[in-house]
């Protein structure tokens, strides 16, 4: 018997309990940094020297961070399912924790590619995008078809090239989860409209969720707590 399918859509309160920033809660990255400047296509356009400056700080924080509890256990689902992760974190924590099938929305961290490449679906290709782990990319430094290198990252004002794949998973659901994630960024926040009209969905915030659905199910919890619910949710419907 083939195993249930569950896609698990992951955005920044699942890495916060590993030290990584979230974006737009208090104390979060754009309390300190204007996200015109460091995360839109403008600001490369403007003072690619700063943006390269802020991703290279970026990826040297997440050297030193490590999976927490809520990665791990997203990751031991594949014992007993079908997992595809689709997370709106660049970070590589899902990879680490052990998750095989991940669809990044948003980029990588630790990947690189040229200016010229990658910018709507049109022209995305894997074969242009380079691994540089927790290495520095510079002004001047230039991908083999000689253009500057930037960081692997959907920025604001950029198209989001692997959306389509995301709603493929989704509308094949059979559970969806989703953690850490305020569902207000789109189009990721519109994902689970794609479910199947009997596929529940299990939503992991501790704060309530700006989304009415009949199919919908909240533990506010923290990621890492909130794991630990669903899984014994899990565990009850199968006996």
């Amino acid at each position: 018997m083939p195993k249930k399918k569950i896609v698990v859509l992951t955005g920044a309160g699942v890495s916060a309990e590993s030290g990584i920033s979230t974006f737009r809660d208090n104390g979060g990255l754009w309390d300190n940094y204007d996200p015109q400047e460091v995360a839109s296509i403008e600001g490369w356009r403007k003072n690619p020297g700063l943006m390269l400056d802020f991703y290279n700080a970026q990826r040297k924080s997440l050297k030193d961070a490590k999976p927490n509890e809520a990665h791990l256990a997203i990751a031991a689902l594949e014992k007993d399912y079908d997992v595809t992760v689709v997370t709106q974190n660049v970070d590589n924590l899902h990879e680490r924790a052990g998750s095989t099938r991940i669809i990044h929305l948003h980029g990588e961290l630790t990947k690189v590619r040229p200016e010229n490449c990658c910018n709507d679906m049109d022209n995305f290709s894997e074969k242009m995008v380079f691994d540089i782990g927790y290495g520095e990319i510079h002004l001047g430094d230039k991908a083999p078809n000689g253009h500057q290198l930037r960081p692997h990252i959907v920025w604001f004002g950029e198209a989001v090239p692997k959306i389509e794949p995301a709603i493929e998973a989704v509308s094949r659901a059979d559970i969806m989860l989703i953690v850490g994630t305020s569902l207000t960024v789109y189009p990721a926040a519109g994902l689970y409209r794609y479910a199947g009209l009997d596929t529940p969905i299990y939503i992991i915030d501790p704060k309530d969720v700006p989304v009415r659905d009949k199919r919908i199910i909240q533990i506010k919890e923290v990621a890492s707590k909130g794991m630990e619910l669903f899984k014994n949710l899990l565990d009850e419907k199968k006996n």
